[in-house]
Order: C-alpha cells, then sequence, then structure tokens
C-alpha cells in the first residue's frame, strides 16, 4: 500500500527543522561566548570602546525619550488622581512606575533598535565581505574579539544607561510636577525615595543586565550568520532587531513574576 505525501506536511516538517536547526545553533553561539569569556586575551581595550560607542552616543536618544516619557506619564497619570484628590500621590506613583518597569524596558527596546541593529549590520557587513575569514588567517580570534567584546559592553552599559533614564525621566516628572503642584525638589525625591525599595531597585538592575546581554548576543548571532551578501546585512540588522524586542518582552513577564513571587511571599 502506498501513501501519498501531503506537500503541506513536507513544507512544515522542513520549517520545523529549519527552526529546531536554529534553536542548536543559537544555543552552541551563547554556549561558545560563556566558553570564550574566561579565556585569555582579554580584550579591555575593545571592551571599553564598545562602551563608549553603545553608552556614550546613545546619551541624546536616551536623554529625549526620558524626559519625554517623564512629562507624558505624569500628564497621563494625574486626571486619574485628580478625581480622588490624590495628585500629592503623583511622585511615589511615577517613580514606581519609572524604576520598576517603565525605566528597563525603554531603555533596552531603544537600545535593541539602536545598539542591536548597528551590531548586526557591522558583523554582518564583515561577514559577507570575509573580513572575518581574514581575522581567523591572522591568528586573530574573530568570536572573542567581535562577539565577545559587543555583548560585555552591551550587558555593562544598558543599566548604566537605564539609570540614567530614570533619573532625566524623573527630572522631567518634576518639572511637571512643579509646575501644576508648586512641589519642589526636595518634597518630589523625598516622596520618590520613600516610594521604592531596595528590591525594585535590585530587579531594575538584574532586568538590565539581562536585556543588555540579550540584545548583544542576538545582534552578534544574526550578524555572525548572515549571508546573500548586502541584502543579508540588512536581514540581520532587522532580524536583530525584531528578536531582540520579542525576547526582551518575554524577559520582562518572566522576572516581574518572579519578582512579584518575592515581594508578596
Amino acid at each position: 500500500m502506498f501513501y501519498k505525501i501531503d506537500s503541506r506536511d513536507t513544507v512544515l516538517s522542513k520549517k520545523l527543522d529549519k527552526f529546531f536547526r536554529g534553536l542548536a545553533n543559537a544555543f552552541q553561539f551563547v554556549k561558545r561566548f560563556f566558553q570564550e569569556v574566561w579565556r585569555p586575551p582579554y580584550e579591555f581595550r575593545e571592551v571599553l570602546r564598545q562602551c563608549y560607542e553603545i553608552g556614550y552616543r546613545s546619551l541624546p536618544l536616551i536623554s529625549l525619550t526620558g524626559f519625554i516619557i517623564g512629562i507624558v506619564f505624569t500628564n497621563q497619570s494625574r486626571p486619574s488622581l485628580a478625581e480622588f484628590g490624590a495628585t500629592s500621590w503623583l511622585p511615589a506613583l511615577i517613580s514606581i512606575a519609572v524604576v520598576r518597569a517603565l525605566g528597563p524596558l525603554v531603555t533596552a527596546l531603544i537600545s535593541a533598535g539602536k545598539v542591536g541593529s548597528s551590531i548586526g549590520a557591522e558583523i554582518g557587513s564583515m561577514k559577507v565581505t570575509e573580513q572575518i575569514d581574514a581575522m581567523e588567517v591572522s591568528a586573530i580570534n574573530p568570536f572573542k574579539y567581535l562577539v565577545v567584546t559587543r555583548t560585555l559592553a552591551t550587558t555593562f552599559m544598558i543599566p548604566v544607561l537605564m539609570m540614567y533614564t530614570d533619573f532625566v525621566a524623573l527630572m522631567g516628572s518634576f518639572i511637571n510636577v512643579n509646575q501644576n503642584e508648586l512641589v519642589s525638589l526636595s518634597t518630589f525625591f523625598i516622596q520618590v525615595f520613600e516610594s521604592i525599595s531596595f528590591l525594585d531597585i535590585f530587579s531594575s538592575v538584574i532586568k538590565s543586565l539581562i536585556f543588555g546581554f540579550t540584545i548583544g548576543i542576538v545582534g552578534c548571532y544574526k550578524g555572525y550568520n548572515s549571508s546573500k551578501g548586502t541584502e543579508g546585512v540588512g536581514q540581520a540588522a532587522n532580524a536583530a532587531v525584531v528578536m531582540s524586542m520579542f525576547l526582551i518582552f518575554i524577559e520582562e513577564l518572566l522576572v516581574m513574576q518572579i519578582v512579584n513571587a518575592i515581594r508578596y511571599a
């Protein structure tokens, strides 16, 4: 007896095979990172250069976005609190929202768009122009020099940028609150720090470290495995942004559930 193979089953099996192959390659890529990061030589100078590229050059965009978030969120929250005569709670509400969620998430999403795409495009262009192969011929470990340094830089710098975003957002909120409720700077920040706990700050830093690692490793993975010439460079940059943002939202959900379980235990 002969069975007719449905073409749809064949297409589905190919897609599943491609998905699991990609998952296995990604796992091997991450595994190689953790192996290489401890082995000498250590590219401290390149890590510092990447920290400068990622951190300093992201400040203008981060500053503008954080400032606008502080003002907009304060304006949107005021009417709801005003209905209960509780506009004095604005500093506490803003600080909780910014420190717990908005600061790390917005910083990570902006960095995924700016930093992740640039890493994917840069390494992708080196891949298709065979510069990575030339580095191997020159007895240079391209994985360590390109992937490890950039991933470490994003892991270190995203928490720093997150703290800066929190500060700028709170300053934007203060300007708005000061204009409408005439609250002084000292009173505003006293209420801010009274409403947040060590767990809030610690969880934000941990989330930022995870987000930074995700942005770096995904951008490097997509660039390092790009192909199809210049078209592949664009696809690598685009895939780095999309995949980073997707994983960031999943990680945000998981970390939030863990932190809430600890907070209300």
